[in-house]
C-alpha cells in the first residue's frame, strides 16, 4: 500500500522516502521481504539512529556522572564532623538558678568579672559570721560585730509614736538631707530588703540583696571599714527584721530558708527550711518566738523557734494563688494581713486549719492587678496601705475589721518598676501613724511621703547625690533617719 506523505513521516523523525513508496533503491534485508517499502525504511532509520546514539556513548557518560556524584557525596560525609553534645545550644535557665548577676550591674563591672567565677552554695545548718572572701573575721569585722553587740545591750525606751502633729512632722522631714559621705555600696546586687537597728546612738543598717548576701553598715563609723557583707543565703533575701525583743538577733528570709543572725554567738542559725519558695515573714508575738511565713505559691505557715528542727508547725492554704507579703496587726497579734495576686485579706491565725475552708476575716477589694505589698499602720493598725501594679496606692480604714473594708483614699502613682528594679513597697513611718513613704519613678529621683488622706507631704531628693530609684526604704523607729536602697546595692541615708 502507498506510504504516508513525507510531511507526516517527518513528524516521526524518520528519513523521507519517495512518493511512490520506494526506499531509494535499498534492498530489504532477509526476513523483512514481506514488509512494505515504508516499513522497511522505518526499521532502517531506527537502526541508524541507534548506531548514532551508540556512537555518542550517552549511557556510559550518564553512568560515569552518577558514579562521580556518589563519590563526592561520600567524601563530604566523611569530612563532616559528628555533632557533639557540647556543641548544642545550652538551654535557657533562670538567672537566679545560675546565680548570675543582674543586668543592672554596670557594664564595666560585668566585663571585669572573671568568667570562671562561681558562687558556692551555702551549706545547711549554722554558719559563722565571717564576711565574704575572708577565711576568718578581720579586726574591722570584729569591730562591727562588737558595735552591734554593744548597742543591743542598751535598752531602748519605747518611743511615743504617732503623736507629732503634721506641721511639726513636716519640719522634721525638711531637716533630713542626703550627703555624699552617707552613700555606700553595701551589697553586690539589687537590694530586696532592709532593716535598721533601733539604737539611738549608732546607725546600723542591714540590707539583703538578690544573691543571698546580707550587708551590715555602721553609718556612724564614717569609714570604708564600716560595711561588711556576709552570705547566709543562696537566693533573694526577701525580708529581714531585727528582733523586737532582742536587737542582737537579725532574722532574714530567703527563698529556701529563714535564718537568724546571733551576734552574741557570731553565727547565722537556721529556723526554718522549705522546699517551696518563701516570700515574707512577720512576728506573731513580741518575744519573736513565733512567726507567720508566706510562700510564693500562696500558702502560709506558722514557725516556732522553740521547736527543734527546721520544719514549720502548721502550713495552710488561704486560697491565694500567690502571696507576696504578710504583716501582723500591731495591737491584735492574732490578725495578720496577706497580699497576693489581686487579693488583700485579713486572717485570724487562731482559726487556720489544714483545709481549704480558711476564710478571711476581712477583704480589701478594688485591686485590678498584682499587689506588691500591704501593711498595717504602726500604732493602732487602723489603716492599711497597698501598692498595686495598676499604678495606684490605696489606703483602707481598718478601724473595724468587717467583711469588707472601706477604701479611704487612692493615689495615682507610677508603680511600673520593670524587670530589673525591686517592686515598690509603701511603708509607714513608725513615728507618725498617718504617714507613709514609697519610692518613685519620677525625675529627679526621690522618695515620697504621703498622708493617709492622699496628700503629698514631702519628697526626699538630692540632684547631685541621688540619681537612682530607691525601691526599698526603711525608717528609724525613733530618730529622723531614712535609708533608701537601689538596684545596684547602694544605700542612701537621709538624716
Amino acid at each position: 500500500p502507498p506510504g504516508p506523505s513525507s510531511a507526516a513521516r517527518g513528524q516521526d523523525g524518520l528519513r523521507d522516502v519517495d512518493s511512490d513508496g520506494s526506499d531509494g533503491g535499498d534492498t530489504a534485508p532477509d526476513g523483512y521481504s514481506h514488509l512494505s517499502a515504508y516499513e522497511r525504511k522505518r526499521l532502517k532509520n531506527i537502526r541508524e539512529n541507534a548506531k548514532f546514539f551508540a556512537a555518542l556513548k550517552l549511557h556510559e557518560s550518564a553512568a560515569r556522572l552518577n558514579q562521580l556524584t556518589t563519590t563526592r557525596q561520600s567524601r563530604v560525609t566523611k569530612r563532616a564532623k559528628p555533632k557533639k553534645v557540647e556543641d548544642e545550644p545550652a538551654r535557657r535557665r533562670s538567672m537566679r538558678l545560675l546565680r548570675e548577676p543582674p543586668l543592672d550591674v554596670p557594664l564595666l563591672e560585668t566585663f571585669a568579672r572573671p568568667e570562671a567565677e562561681e558562687y558556692p552554695q551555702v551549706p545547711v545548718g549554722p554558719l559563722p559570721m565571717v564576711p565574704e572572701d575572708q577565711a576568718e573575721s578581720s579586726k574591722w569585722t570584729e569591730a562591727l560585730l562588737n558595735t552591734w553587740m554593744r548597742i543591743s545591750e542598751v535598752k531602748v525606751e519605747d518611743a511615743e509614736r504617732g503623736t507629732p502633729d503634721i506641721k511639726r512632722y513636716q519640719e522634721s522631714l525638711s531637716s533630713m538631707v542626703l550627703r555624699e559621705e552617707n552613700i555606700r555600696k553595701v551589697v553586690k546586687s539589687r537590694v530586696c530588703s532592709m532593716a535598721i537597728h533601733p539604737s539611738e546612738s549608732t546607725i546600723l543598717v542591714a540590707a539583703g540583696d538578690k544573691l543571698g548576701h546580707v550587708g551590715l553598715w555602721n553609718v556612724s563609723c564614717g569609714t570604708e571599714e564600716g560595711a561588711h557583707t556576709f552570705i547566709p543565703h543562696n537566693f533573694n533575701v526577701n525580708c529581714m527584721h531585727f528582733s523586737p525583743c532582742n536587737p542582737a538577733h537579725l532574722l532574714s528570709l530567703s527563698n529556701d530558708t529563714l535564718r537568724f543572725g546571733d551576734v552574741t554567738r557570731a553565727v547565722f542559725d537556721e529556723i526554718c527550711r522549705s522546699e517551696e519558695d518563701l516570700s515574707c515573714f512577720d512576728f506573731l508575738e513580741e518575744n519573736a518566738c513565733t512567726a507567720i511565713v508566706s510562700r510564693w505559691d500562696g500558702p502560709v505557715a506558722v514557725v516556732d523557734r522553740r521547736t527543734p528542727g527546721v520544719s514549720s508547725e502548721l502550713c495552710v492554704d488561704i486560697g491565694f494563688r500567690r502571696t507576696r507579703t504578710v504583716h501582723v496587726h500591731p495591737v491584735n497579734k492574732q490578725y495578720f494581713l496577706a497580699a497576693g495576686s489581686t487579693d488583700v485579706c485579713v486572717f485570724d491565725v487562731r482559726y487556720l486549719r489544714n483545709t481549704k475552708e480558711n476564710k478571711p476575716l476581712s477583704s480589701l477589694t478594688g485591686h485590678t492587678k498584682s499587689v506588691a505589698s500591704a501593711y498595717f499602720s504602726p500604732v493602732t493598725g487602723s489603716r492599711v496601705v497597698t501598692v498595686c501594679a495598676d499604678d495606684w496606692l490605696r489606703v483602707y480604714d481598718t478601724t473595724s475589721l468587717s467583711s469588707t473594708v472601706t477604701l479611704l483614699s487612692s493615689i495615682r502613682h507610677n508603680n511600673n518598676t520593670g524587670r530589673w528594679l525591686t517592686r515598690f513597697r509603701a511603708i509607714w513611718d513608725p513615728k507618725q501613724e498617718h504617714c507613709f513613704l514609697v519610692g518613685s519613678m519620677a525625675q529627679p529621683r526621690r522618695i515620697e511621703v504621703f498622708q493617709d488622706t492622699g496628700k503629698l507631704l514631702h519628697s526626699f531628693y538630692n540632684v547631685d547625690c541621688l540619681s537612682s530609684v530607691c525601691s526599698i526604704n526603711v525608717v528609724h523607729p525613733s530618730q529622723s533617719i531614712l535609708v533608701g536602697g537601689n538596684s545596684s546595692g547602694r544605700l542612701h541615708v537621709f538624716k
